[in-house]
């Protein structure tokens, strides 16, 4: 049944509305495409259903449509022969002195055309939706030249026009230096801040900018640079920071009013502090923990304790992390870095928007935000974390209409 924007009532839900769980059974009306309202089902009275076209849910667990705040779903080649040479024990330097290792990403996806790109971000895109997602964060960072990171973002965009999700584009120029920089990562910056940044923003192409603030990528000052000039243009700002070291990169984001800051491997408790006083998100991805076998683990505990929003991501790119599924992270999140399945599902809905700056859209079942939400086959929300591999998704409604 493909249901109308206009007026549909959806009753018996085991309703986690983003943050918690709802005691009761629930009904949610939705009106034009948005939640209008929300009731326990005992309090449902016959004047509630008139003008709705009533759903009856049964009790099946009803989330808001999953957000996927962290991806680089547009990219040329693939990187397996990598994956199959570390595995053989050849290190990360030696696949990079090779021409291999993000370089080879970069050559692929400047060679490629729009349409090429297109047609294979596509299906990495699909995969995330058949997952339940709705709201899906898409980055650049694999042109690092003005020609390459505007196709990048055009083809984000193309991609959020044409199927039924909606599309955040980051800008991430700053990812790696190119070859042609190799020298001069100063000269490279002011590319990025003189040239890219306002490009995209004249264009509409990018929502945010993204920097990778490590020893292997870009300093504390560089990124600062970054930012001014995203702030300049009117764009938000995010952060790569404290994967491989703590370089204090995560407070630098903060106290330039970062939305998010991801990976945060190292991010010790006074960055953890910066990020709580700016209302800044810490987005965990699991993801290329575990590809890169990593043993260092976030600071769970340490953003628990100072009230720091954890979001939840797969990171899905061609090097680290090439998984398709926020599902697999819900697991990966527990198993890994400790998470409950509560703060896992929060991740990936409500602290998944507030890293893009949705907040007020989606991420939440609540009155006045889009009626992008998910059914289950379960009551359980414990389980969409707990189980891996079952299609327990048997819904996906996107601005209040199935997709």
């Amino acid at each position: 049944m493909n249901h109308g924007t206009d007026n549909t009532l959806w009753l018996n839900a085991t309703l986690f509305d983003g943050l918690n769980t709802r005691e009761q059974r629930m009904a949610m009306a939705v009106t034009d495409g948005q939640i209008a309202w929300l009731k326990p089902m005992a309090e449902l009275n016959t004047g509630d259903r008139s003008g709705f076209e009533c759903i009856d849910v049964e009790g099946a667990l009803v989330t808001p449509g999953l957000v996927d705040c962290h991806t680089h779903l547009v990219f040329g080649g693939n990187r397996a022969g990598e994956f199959e040479a570390r595995l053989e024990g050849k290190s990360y330097e030696e696949i990079a002195r090779a021409g291999g290792g993000i370089i080879s990403t970069v050559k692929a996806t400047r060679a490629a055309g729009e349409e090429a790109l297109f047609e294979a971000a596509k299906p990495r895109l699909q995969a995330l939706m058949a997952d339940g997602a709705t709201t899906v964060e898409i980055k650049s960072g694999y042109g690092l030249s003005l020609e390459s990171e505007l196709k990048m973002l055009r083809v984000a965009r193309r991609l959020g026009r044409e199927l039924r999700v909606r599309v955040v584009t980051t800008l991430l120029g700053a990812h790696a230096l190119p070859p042609e920089y190799k020298d001069d990562a100063d000269g490279y910056i002011r590319l990025v801040c003189e040239e890219m940044i306002p490009a995209a923003a004249a264009e509409g192409l990018a929502d945010a900018v993204d920097v990778f603030c490590e020893s292997i990528a870009f300093s504390v000052e560089q990124c600062e640079r970054v930012y001014a000039a995203a702030k300049a243009h009117g764009l938000a700002i995010k952060g790569h920071t404290e994967q491989l070291s703590n370089l204090g990169g995560s407070a630098a984001a903060a106290r330039a009013g970062a939305a998010s800051v991801d990976h945060i491997e190292y991010l010790d408790e006074a960055g953890v502090k910066a990020l709580a006083e700016a209302g800044t998100v810490a987005t965990l991805l699991p993801g290329a923990f575990y590809m890169l076998r990593e043993t260092q683990l976030p600071p769970i505990e340490l953003l628990r304790r100072h009230g720091v929003p954890m979001a939840l991501a797969t990171d899905a790119n061609p090097g680290s992390s090439p998984i398709f599924s926020l599902k697999l992270m819900l697991n990966m999140a527990c198993t890994l870095f400790r998470l409950t399945p509560l703060e896992a599902l929060r991740g990936v809905t409500a602290h998944g928007a507030r890293a893009l700056g949705l907040q007020q859209q989606v991420g939440r079942l609540a009155p006045g935000l889009q009626a992008d939400f998910c059914l289950w086959d379960t009551q359980n929300p414990a389980e969409l974390a707990y189980s891996v591999g079952l299609p327990r998704l048997t819904q996906r409604i996107f601005a209040g209409v199935k997709a």
